[in-house]
């Protein structure tokens, strides 16, 4: 089976969670709503890698952002992806920024209520692992 390391971080602004739709330009799970993920590469530190994502897919320096929590690693499988199993990292930061700018990989954002996450088509168990941080 094949394994893919990634971290998906979750940022909150007053007490809001952020969300990112993922564009049609992305290889995986396109137009799914979904934390902040990125693959993380070689021997990377996955909180390091959670920084780099933040900055690259929100434009937020690590500056700003503050690591709340993380926990251990998640194995999810997802029904579009056979034999595949996602090795995900979660982290929660508290940021003062909420000015974002996305970058090609997501094509909207919002700023929701942990209970309104019901709401959106998400990326396979996204409230698993948001809840695994809170």
């Amino acid at each position: 089976m094949r394994k893919t390391r990634i971290v998906t971080s979750f940022l909150t602004h007053n007490d809001k969670i952020l969300i990112l739709k993922r564009s049609e330009k992305v290889k995986t799970m396109k137009g799914l709503w979904s934390g902040i993920s990125g693959i993380i590469e070689n021997n990377e530190m996955p909180v390091e890698r959670a920084k780099i994502e933040i900055f690259e897919e929100v434009g937020i320096n690590q500056e700003y952002i503050t690591l709340i929590k993380t926990n251990k690693e998640l194995c999810v499988e997802s029904p579009q992806y056979k034999n595949h199993q996602w090795i995900i990292f979660p982290f929660f930061f508290k940021t003062d920024k909420n000015d974002i700018k996305l970058n090609w990989e997501n094509s909207e954002f919002r700023w929701i209520n942990i209970d309104q996450l019901k709401q959106f088509y998400t990326v396979p168990n996204l409230e698993k692992v948001l809840l695994s941080v809170l």
